[in-house]
C-alpha cells in the first residue's frame, strides 16, 4: 500500500542519461515490433553494459533515448520493463523526480491526514 506514481508520458526519464538494460525477451520483442532481425536490433540499438554482463539500449548524444521521438516512445508497446517499472520500481534522485511529471495516486487506504474527533465522554 501507498503512493503508486502514474506516468504522464512527460518524457523526462526518456532524456536523462542512464543505462537501459535489456533482456533477450525484451529485444526479441522490440525487434519484432520494429521487422527486424534480432542481430539487425542488436547493432543498431544495443551497446555492451557497463558491468559487462549484458547489453543496454543506446542513448543519442545528451542521454535521450534511442527510441525517444519528441515526447513519444518508438517502442512504447514493448518497451523494456525498466521502462515500464518507472518512477515506481526505481530509485530516481531528486533531480529526475523535479522533472518527471508522474501524479501520486494512493493504493490501498487513503492516508490519515488528521486525528479523527471524539465527542465527549459519557458514563454508561
Amino acid at each position: 500500500m501507498g503512493i503508486f506514481w502514474e506516468c504522464q508520458r512527460c518524457a523526462a526519464c526518456c532524456q536523462w542519461p542512464g543505462e537501459v538494460k535489456v533482456s533477450e525477451e525484451e529485444i526479441r520483442a522490440m525487434a519484432a515490433f520494429l521487422s527486424l532481425t534480432e542481430a539487425a536490433f542488436i547493432g543498431q540499438f544495443t551497446r555492451l553494459r557497463q558491468d559487462r554482463r549484458g547489453l543496454a539500449l543506446t542513448e543519442e548524444a545528451g542521454g535521450a533515448c534511442v527510441f525517444l521521438k519528441g515526447k513519444d516512445c518508438v517502442v512504447h508497446p514493448v518497451k523494456p520493463r525498466q521502462c515500464r517499472d518507472f518512477p515506481n520500481g526505481w530509485q530516481a534522485g531528486p533531480e529526475l523526480m523535479r522533472r518527471c511529471q508522474a501524479k501520486p495516486v494512493w493504493q490501498g487506504a487513503p492516508p490519515i491526514t488528521a486525528a479523527p474527533t471524539a465527542g465527549p465522554l459519557k458514563a454508561p
